[in-house]
């Protein structure tokens, strides 16, 4: 998300709350499942877009994204998908998903007032090692991000974190584009940035809930964003790929809401790459 536009609000969320958080996240990731079995060269993202917008509203919920404000218009779909040098934001349209391109896609819903959001990178047939390995080290960071997510830390060992992976494979990583708070609010604070700011930052404690999503390119972290006023694309034209969960800071350890299978307080999800 866009650290500018970011509300300054920070909650801390009880047991009962959490649990309303989890249906929400539960609901995404069945959402992202559904859109990972769907995808395949031919789909168009506007047709992506529909499936995980029948499946929120039938559900009972909301998507979170609908409404959204922007710099020209507000957002009107239910996910964002993102192909190649798209990092964040792509606008389902007609356009038609192509073999050997990575594609990352971004969902939201609300149940019963309360968000989850998440987004997975999958690749599309076969792509080069260097394609592969930049989705799996984005997922490997988000995960470290995760696990550093425990009260007693602070924000900032979660950006140093998801940065050391970065760092390890010297890809960019994506500076305008940060993690947030969530929670009643899709943007909450506080921010997460997925690189070392210089500062701790806040410190982490029990029912603190936050969105963790690097985003890493092959080559330099600048964005510009497309005339359509919202696609974030590589300046230079890199890949990106994009993951995120939401998770729950607990006393046991971070809790991830947005998990294929229910997680633990803790316990880090074995997760496919692709």
């Amino acid at each position: 998300m866009d650290p500018t536009v970011v509300e300054r609000r920070v909650t801390l969320k009880n047991r009962g709350q959490i649990e309303r958080m989890a249906m929400a996240g539960r609901l995404v990731s069945d959402v992202l499942d559904r859109l990972g079995e769907e995808l395949r060269p031919g789909i168009t993202t506007l047709t992506l877009d529909r499936i995980a917008a029948d499946m929120i509203r039938r559900a009972g919920a909301v998507p979170s994204f609908v409404g959204v404000p922007g710099r020209l218009r507000p957002y009107r779909h239910a996910i964002c998908v993102s192909i190649d040098d798209e990092v964040v934001h792509g606008v389902p349209g007609n356009r038609r998903v192509e073999e050997g391109q990575i594609v990352s896609i971004d969902a939201g819903a609300i149940v019963a007032g309360w968000h989850g959001d998440a987004a997975r990178t999958w690749v599309v047939g076969e792509v080069p090692v260097a394609t592969q390995t930049l989705v799996e080290a984005t997922r490997q960071a988000m995960l470290a991000g995760i696990a550093a997510a425990v009260p007693g830390n602070h924000i900032g060992d979660i950006s140093a974190a998801i940065e050391a992976v970065a760092r390890e494979h010297g890809y960019g990583v994506v500076r305008s584009f940060v993690g947030h708070g969530i929670g009643t609010e899709m943007h909450e604070e506080p921010q997460v940035s997925n690189f070392a700011t210089g500062s701790r930052g806040r410190r982490l404690e029990p029912g603190l809930c936050l969105a963790i999503e690097p985003m890493f390119t092959l080559g330099s972290h600048e964005v510009a964003i497309k005339d359509d006023g919202w696609t974030v694309v590589t300046a230079d034209g890199s890949l990106a790929a994009h993951w995120e969960h939401t998770i729950a800071v607990t006393s046991e350890g971070p809790r991830i809401l947005t998990a294929s299978q229910p997680a633990r307080a803790g316990e880090l999800p074995a997760l496919s790459a692709v």
